[in-house]
């Protein structure tokens, strides 16, 4: 079993992977507030914890993933008012796409997915703990978190306590004691359509407390990497951090993991901004083998650049590892490629570097497809292809429908016409259908993208 490090954003360095239970590894992920459906950056996180999760099963631990999904929060009520609608509708159809939306993955789903509305009863409990041991107070029906009462508030972001803005506004403002304290439960509004019954009277809870809730009910406190995007690490992880530490007397999780953003002319991806690209059109557009490959294709603490040529790029990747594999054997790899086998596993290790892992796996390809092998086996490249979610690439290819070879023939006929304006417009329509149609000597071949 390798020694596995991943970067802790508290500490600021790598850390050891210590499981708190032997051989077990529990990691939470921060999902979606389902106010409208996800776009790419959203999917940034749910693949980079899918894949590690897989990732350490294959290093030998068992390990448990959860990603929650927040359908209780201010944003809903907003998108909900402005449709005319009821927030829990809007909610339950979002989730129901966020869940459509991620199944194209095709990486299957996380071991728990628990939702803020079903975890009241646990929220409600951890605010009255919070309250009973001082660290909360009651006013007009709101609770809120006093913020200088954990001595240790600011760890994890690295922010002096005077740079603080917990980003609600004025809301509650005349309430609190101390401007820097944040919403624990939020009194019912006439406005809002639901609540819930709470020692404070009917409301529903702030954001950073669903959180800590529902990790806690699924891997207890303590448990080992807490994840999410960049974006996150202040407010919401630093009040989680400081909720569980006040409520408990111990810390959350043991490492904080955090993905950098998604940008798309240079800023980052967001509803609020207006520059989203949402994940069904990409998928539909590129393929999803094309989607993974490109979220892979950067260090994960790294801002990741969203653009055509991006995605091109990682398309063209994913036609060229499938193309090779066609040249490999079932069973064995040679001996001799061990040690670029080794180096992949080994980048994966060291913070989970998969822009690193996938130098070595290109290596390894042009390796085995080189003159040196004949028709080399591809166990090495199917268990290196399987970790990143993208061992679909060994599978026969399909056969293209009908349809799809009409259109390629008509492409044909028009490039031999010399009739490239014709030929460019019907590549588009394959690819549109999800093909790669590629000029070879005597004809054409289909590669499904």
């Amino acid at each position: 079993m390798r020694e596995i490090r991943l970067h802790d954003t508290r500490s600021g360095e790598l850390q050891p992977l210590r499981p708190r239970d032997p051989g077990k590894v529990g990691v939470y992920a921060c999902g979606p507030t389902v106010y409208s459906r996800i776009h790419i950056g959203n999917a940034r996180p749910f693949v980079l914890f899918s894949l590690l999760a897989r990732f350490l099963a294959h290093e030998g631990y068992k390990t448990t993933l959860v990603i929650n999904v927040t359908d209780v929060n201010d944003k809903i009520y907003d998108a909900a008012r402005a449709q005319d609608r009821p927030s829990e509708a809007l909610a339950s159809e979002m989730t129901d796409l966020y869940l459509a939306d991620t199944d194209a993955l095709a990486l299957g789903r996380p071991d728990h997915e628990p939702l803020a509305s079903q975890t009241m009863v646990p929220i409600v409990d951890y605010i009255s703990a919070l309250i009973d041991a001082g660290h909360a107070y009651e006013s007009g029906g709101d609770v809120f978190f006093r913020v200088r009462s954990d001595p240790d508030y600011g760890s994890l972001s690295h922010r002096d306590i005077g740079d603080m803005d917990q980003g609600e506004g004025v809301e509650g403002s005349d309430r609190k004691d101390d401007p820097l304290d944040f919403a624990l439960w939020k009194a019912h509004k006439p406005d809002e359509d639901s609540s819930w019954e709470s020692p404070w009277g009917p409301g529903r809870p702030g954001w950073h407390i669903e959180c800590s809730a529902m990790a806690e009910e699924a891997l207890g406190v303590g448990f080992d990497v807490h994840g999410g995007g960049s974006d996150l690490l202040f407010p919401h992880h630093e009040n989680e951090a400081a909720q569980t530490r006040t409520a408990r007397g111990a810390e959350l999780a043991r490492i904080w993991m955090h993905n950098g953003m998604i940008q798309s002319t240079g800023e980052k991806m967001a509803k609020s901004v207006g520059n989203i690209a949402p994940l069904h059109e990409v998928i539909e557009r590129y393929g999803r083998d094309a989607v993974v490959m490109y979220l892979i294709s950067g260090h994960y603490r790294q801002p990741l650049a969203f653009s055509q040529a991006a995605l091109e790029q990682a398309r063209a990747n994913v036609l060229r590892i499938r193309e090779a594999a066609r040249k490999l054997s079932p069973g064995s790899s040679p001996t001799d490629l061990d040690e670029l086998y080794e180096r992949f596993f080994d980048a994966l290790a060291r913070d989970f570097n998969t822009a690193e892992a996938l130098g070595y796996l290109n290596e390894w390809i042009r390796e085995a497809t080189g003159p040196r092998f004949d028709a080399p086996g591809d166990s090495q490249l199917r268990e290196m292809l399987g970790v990143l979610g993208l061992d679909g690439l060994l599978a026969p290819v399909a056969q293209a429908p009908e349809s799809v070879r009409a259109l390629a023939v008509q492409r044909e006929k028009a490039r031999e016409s010399r009739d490239f304006a014709a030929a460019d417009r019907l590549r588009g329509e394959i690819a549109a259908l999800g093909w790669e149609v590629r000029d070879v000597q005597g004809g054409f071949e289909l590669l499904p993208t």
